[in-house]
C-alpha cells in the first residue's frame, strides 16, 4: 500500500436506477456510447485513471485538481448540449464531487481513504449537472474559473467527522443566488484609479503558461513571482506585489487599463514554454501611458540556465526603466540563488500549495519543501518555507503539539537565515516564527532586516503591521498597512482583519466594525472577525448584534476558544487581549459563554 496526495473526482448518473427501470438495455447502450465517445477522452485528455468503475458510478483519480475540474466541466458542457430536445425523463445527467486529500493506492491500483469517501459524499450532494468541491479542491483552482460559484457553506456530509465548506459549480444553468465572491474581483470590473508615485513604477503579470500542459502552470506563475522578488528588492523601483498583479491572470483588459487601475506607468507580460530539458521565456516591457513598447526579449535555453534568464530578465529591465541603482540595489541583483532545477521546481510547487492557507496544503507544502531540501540541503527557501508551514501548524492548531511546531519552525527559520542572510524570505520566516513566539523586538528587527533586502514586500509590511498590533502600537500599524496598500491594491482579506484590530486598539470600534464588515464581504467564514465585531457591538452598546456576532462565530467553528486565543495571541499588554473579552462580557456574554476556566 501507498499513501499519497491525490485529486479524487467521483460521478454518478443522476436517478439512473429510475432510468434503468424503464428501459435497461437502452440506458446501458447509451452509456457505453457516452463513456466511448466523451467521457473516456475527456478523461485522457485531462491526465486522469479511471480507478474503477460500478454501474453507472465512476472513481476517476488526477495529478492535479485543476486537471479534474476542467475535465468534470468539459464532460458536463458537452451533457447539456446532448439533452437539448430531450425530455426530461430522458436525459442522462452526471453529478460530480471533486476532493483533494489524502489515499491509500492498493497493490492493485485501487484507491481507498478519506479523499476518496468525501469525494464521494460532495457527489451525493450535488445537484443534476452540477459539480462540488471541497474547500480544499476550490482553493487549488478558485483563480482559474470563469463559471459562477456558489458558496454552500458548512455542509455535515455523512460518515464525515467535521462539517466540510462546499462550493458548487452549475454548468450550464442558471447559477443559484449569492455566487461565492472569486478570488479575482477584478476580472469583470476595473476598479477606480490608483495614484501613480513618483519613481519608476512597474507590474508584473503572471507569464501565460504556454507549454500546452496545465500542470506546468505553477512554473510559469513560479517564474513571474521571481522576478517580482528581483524587482522588489530595488529601492528606485516601485513594484506591484504578486497578488494584486495576478488578479488580471486570464484576464481580458487592455494594459492601459490595468496600469491605471494598479497605479503604475510599466506593465511586464510575457510567457513560459517548458518542454523537456528546454524552455522558452519571452517578455515585453510596455509603457501604460502610451502603449508602447520600451523593450522586448526572449531566451531559448536549457532548463538549467533558467536562472540565468531571470537575471538577465532582469538586468534588461533595469536598463530599459534606466534606472541609477544604488550600490545597495547593485550588491542584491548580485547575490545568487538556486542552482539545482529540480530542487527550484519542488519549491514552485510548495508554494503553490502553502499560498491555499489549508491545512491538507499546508501538509503538501512541506513535504515538497523537504523534497527539495533532500536534493540540495543548503537551500535556505526551502527550509523557509518548511518554517511556515510549521508556524501555520502552531497558528491553527493543525498539528497534535503545536508548541513544539513552533519551536520547529523557530530552529528552521534560523538556519534559513544563517545559510542566506542576504535572502529577504528567510527573515520573513524567522520574523513571523518570532511575532508567534512572543519575541516581538526581535520579530520586528528580523522584518526591518528583510525590508532593507526587500524595500517593495507588501508581504513583509503586513508582517510588520501584525508586530506592531501585539507590541501595542496600532497607529503605526495603520501607517504601515496603508504603505503595504500601496503596493498591493488587491491586497488579501486578512489586511482588513488587521485593520479592524488596529481600530479596536485605539477604541475606534465603529471603524473596526467598517473593516470586518469588508472581510466579511470577501470571506464569511472567518470566525476570528465575528468574534471580534461581537467585542466591538459590545462596547458600543449593541448587546443583541453582539450575540448574534458570536453565535455565527461559533457557528463557523464550534470549537473557537476564547482561552486558546489569550494563550496564542502574543500581546505585549494583556490588557490588549483583556479588551476583547470586556466587550464580550458587556454583551451579558457568561463565562460559560465564552468557555473560560
Amino acid at each position: 500500500m501507498t499513501r499519497k496526495l491525490a485529486a479524487i473526482l467521483v460521478a454518478d448518473v443522476v436517478g439512473y436506477s429510475r432510468l434503468a427501470g424503464a428501459d435497461e438495455d437502452r440506458i446501458l447502450a447509451r452509456l457505453r456510447t457516452l463513456r466511448s465517445d466523451l467521457v473516456d477522452p475527456t478523461i485522457a485528455v485531462h491526465n486522469g485513471r479511471v480507478v474503477k468503475r460500478t454501474g453507472d458510478g465512476s472513481l476517476i483519480e488526477f495529478r492535479s485538481v485543476v486537471d479534474a475540474v476542467r475535465c468534470a466541466i468539459e464532460v458536463q458542457t458537452a451533457m447539456v448540449e446532448r439533452n437539448i430536445g430531450v425530455p426530461p425523463e430522458h436525459r442522462i445527467e452526471f453529478r460530480v464531487g471533486i476532493h483533494l486529500g489524502d489515499v491509500v493506492e492498493e497493490n492493485d491500483g485501487d484507491l481507498m481513504g478519506d479523499g476518496v469517501n468525501i469525494a464521494a459524499r460532495l457527489e451525493g450532494i450535488a445537484k443534476p449537472g452540477a459539480i462540488c468541491l471541497s474547500e480544499d479542491a476550490y482553493r487549488q483552482v478558485r483563480a482559474r474559473l470563469d463559471l459562477a460559484v456558489t458558496d454552500l457553506g458548512q455542509i455535515p456530509l455523512k460518515n464525515i467527522a467535521e462539517p466540510m465548506r462546499v462550493y458548487s459549480l452549475q454548468i450550464g444553468a442558471v447559477p443559484p443566488p449569492n455566487p461565492a465572491r472569486q478570488a479575482q474581483p477584478a476580472a469583470t470590473k476595473m476598479p477606480s484609479a490608483a495614484a501613480v508615485p513618483d519613481k519608476p513604477s512597474i507590474a508584473v503579470l503572471a507569464f501565460n503558461n504556454m507549454s500546452g500542459d496545465a500542470e506546468q502552470e505553477y512554473f510559469s506563475d513560479g517564474i513571474s513571482e521571481d522576478i517580482i522578488t528581483d524587482l522588489s528588492k530595488l529601492s528606485e523601483l516601485h513594484v506591484i506585489a504578486r497578488n494584486s498583479s495576478f488578479v488580471y491572470k486570464n484576464v481580458t483588459a487592455s494594459v492601459p487599463d490595468m496600469a491605471k487601475a494598479l497605479g503604475v506607468r510599466y506593465v511586464l507580460e510575457g510567457s513560459v514554454r517548458k518542454a523537456g530539458n528546454r524552455v522558452r521565456v519571452t517578455a515585453q516591457l510596455i509603457d501604460a501611458s502610451n502603449g508602447g513598447h520600451i523593450w522586448a526579449s526572449r531566451f531559448d535555453r536549457d532548463l538549467t540556465d533558467i536562472f540565468a534568464v531571470q537575471d538577465e530578465l532582469t538586468q534588461e529591465i533595469v536598463a530599459a526603466l534606466k534606472l541609477n541603482l544604488t550600490h545597495g540595489d547593485q550588491d542584491r541583483l548580485a547575490q545568487g540563488r538556486a542552482l539545482n532545477v529540480d530542487a527550484y521546481e519542488l519549491l514552485l510547487r510548495g508554494r503553490e500549495q502553502a499560498s491555499a492557507h489549508t491545512r491538507t496544503g499546508n501538509r503538501a507544502a512541506r513535504s515538497l519543501a523537504a523534497d527539495a531540501i533532500a536534493i540540495d540541503p543548503q537551500y535556505a527557501a526551502a527550509q523557509a518555507l518548511m518554517s511556515f508551514t510549521h508556524v501555520l501548524d502552531y497558528v491553527n492548531a493543525w498539528s497534535t503539539d503545536p508548541e513544539g511546531s513552533l519551536r520547529i519552525g523557530m530552529d528552521l527559520a534560523q538556519q534559513a537565515v544563517e545559510m542566506a542572510e542576504e535572502q529577504p524570505n528567510g527573515r520573513f520566516a524567522l520574523g513571523m516564527a518570532c511575532m508567534w513566539n512572543r519575541e516581538l523586538d526581535r520579530a520586528r528587527a528580523e522584518v526591518q532586516q528583510g525590508l532593507a533586502l526587500q524595500p517593495n514586500s507588501a508581504e513583509l509590511l503586513l508582517l510588520m503591521a501584525h508586530i506592531q498590533i501585539f507590541s501595542g502600537d496600532p497607529a503605526g500599524a495603520l501607517e504601515t498597512l496603508d504603505a503595504s496598500m500601496r503596493l498591493d491594491p488587491h491586497h488579501p482579506e486578512i489586511l482588513f482583519q488587521f485593520r479592524a484590530d488596529a481600530h479596536f486598539s485605539l477604541g475606534e470600534y465603529e471603524q473596526a466594525i467598517a473593516a470586518i464588515e469588508q472581510r466579511l464581504q470577501q470571506n464569511s467564514q472567518s470566525e476570528t472577525a465575528y468574534a471580534l465585531l461581537s467585542s466591538c457591538y459590545g462596547h458600543l452598546g449593541r448587546p443583541e448584534e453582539s450575540r448574534q456576532a458570536w453565535q455565527k462565530a461559533l457557528r463557523i467553528n464550534p470549537d473557537f476558544s476564547v482561552e486558546r486565543r489569550r494563550r496564542v495571541l502574543p500581546f505585549r499588554n494583556p490588557e490588549d487581549f483583556d479588551r476583547r473579552v470586556e466587550g464580550l462580557r458587556k454583551a451579558g456574554l457568561t463565562v460559560a459563554d465564552l468557555g473560560l476556566c
